[in-house]
């Protein structure tokens, strides 16, 4: 892997803990519905709302972590929020038998699993500045090795155990926060200071009312985010039972994430191209995204089988390759010293897709399986390609300080 020559070996390192980190964490997140549906014998509507109470807990959570960066630093922050995401998911498994105390863990986990993200990513963003864009793309790549493996882990420890990998995860989240605990303390003794989290005075603070002015900036890419994962609650409360219900085994739906995780490697080529001939800036990308997940859900519409399962992940994780990276990029690029408040801010915004679609999905599934379920996530995608459009226009005077990735082959993973 010749192309992490060119970074230092901090980057090496966060890289190796983040995918670790991701791996564990991805133990976790798909198997919810299936554990509330299929070990706790509970309907879809409320394996929804046990996420859509997880997702509520997220939405507090990415914009207090966003709001909280530069008054608590980035040291407390990162590792006292991961190490209780840690102690939450080490008691879960003690709460499976009460209905109502294992719905307020989830949202206990859903706060602090998110309290870190806008935190990890401003801290990025602001340590390295001038490589930041290639840098987000990396992480982000790391990560989703870590959830190809954990994934295809999952389905297996589901059969053996759902309550394993709840603890497997929380293990990792502790390993995590060790490791912020130990590198965040290493930058404060060679740099004399908490770097970045207090290099911003309390009197240099931007008041939150003067950052919501700013609406171009961060409303109208927070409700395309908000449309964009409520239609992709479809793979959890949609295809996760409808793989039950046709009697497939639990690891065919470990094998669709598996797949998804591969291809976030492998297909870095194919984002590459798609960056350098049509999407040249960081809002572009984000409309191309909503693009590939519409047609996502037009195949299984058509074809509702798990062949087609398998193409639709194919093309909702492009998507997901050109947005993921490409919002933090945007707003760490734009947002000043207010990035952190205007990360967590978004990550709120689009959380609350995550609230509204377990739920509202769920109870489509209920009542007639998988095809409303599939109309209403076609509709969605639909509003959110309206609003990266709407984004894309107001912002169109800040393109042209935006990186362009396509000219610069380092920022995106070479295919070997």
């Amino acid at each position: 892997m010749k192309w992490l020559e060119s970074y230092p070996k901090e980057v090496k390192v966060f890289l190796i803990a983040s995918l670790i980190n991701s791996a564990g964490s991805s133990l976790m997140w798909p198997l919810v519905s299936m554990y509330v549906f299929d070990e706790l014998n509970r309907s879809m509507g409320d394996a929804g709302i046990a996420i859509l109470v997880q997702s509520l807990g997220g939405i507090f959570g990415q914009v207090l972590g966003g709001a909280l960066y530069h008054r608590i630093g980035a040291k407390k922050l990162i590792v006292g929020s991961l190490a209780m995401n840690a102690l939450g998911l080490l008691t879960l498994p003690f709460t499976s038998g009460h209905w109502v105390a294992f719905v307020i863990m989830m949202g206990f986990i859903g706060f602090f699993n998110v309290v870190s993200v806008p935190a990890i990513q401003a801290f990025v963003g602001f340590r390295f500045a001038d490589r930041r864009g290639e840098l987000f793309n990396i992480i982000y790549v790391a990560n989703n090795i870590g959830v190809a493996v954990g994934t295809g882990l999952s389905g297996v420890l589901a059969d053996l155990s759902y309550q394993l990998s709840f603890v497997m995860n929380g293990v990792t989240s502790a390993v995590f926060a060790g490791f912020f605990w130990s590198y965040l303390s290493r930058v404060d003794r060679e740099e004399g200071e908490v770097q970045l989290s207090k290099s911003v005075k309390k009197r240099e603070e931007i008041p939150a009312r003067l950052l919501f002015r700013d609406t171009r900036l961060y409303l109208f890419v927070g409700v395309g985010s908000l449309f964009l994962w409520f239609g992709n609650s479809i793979w959890n409360t949609g295809v996760s039972p409808h793989i039950i219900e046709q009697g497939l085994p639990k690891t065919m739906y470990g094998l669709l994430w598996t797949l998804n995780g591969i291809l976030i490697f492998a297909a870095q080529p194919i984002i590459f191209w798609i960056k350098r001939l049509y999407a040249h800036h960081a809002s572009a990308q984000m409309t191309w995204a909503g693009g590939f997940y519409l047609a996502a859900y037009i195949v299984m519409l058509g074809t509702q089988n798990y062949t087609g399962m398998i193409f639709a992940m194919v093309l909702a994780t492009l998507g997901e390759m050109l947005i993921a990276p490409a919002v933090p990029a945007f707003l760490s690029d734009h947002g000043g010293r207010g990035a952190p408040f205007y990360i967590g801010l978004v990550g709120g915004i689009g959380a609350a897709g995550r609230v509204m679609g377990p739920y509202i999905m769920g109870k489509l599934y209920d009542g007639g399986g998988l095809p409303p379920t599939l109309w209403l996530a076609s509709g969605v995608a639909v509003l959110s390609i309206l609003f990266f459009v709407l984004h894309s226009w107001l912002n169109r005077f800040r393109h042209h300080s935006d990186t362009l990735d396509a000219t610069t082959p380092k920022v995106d993973v070479p295919s070997s």
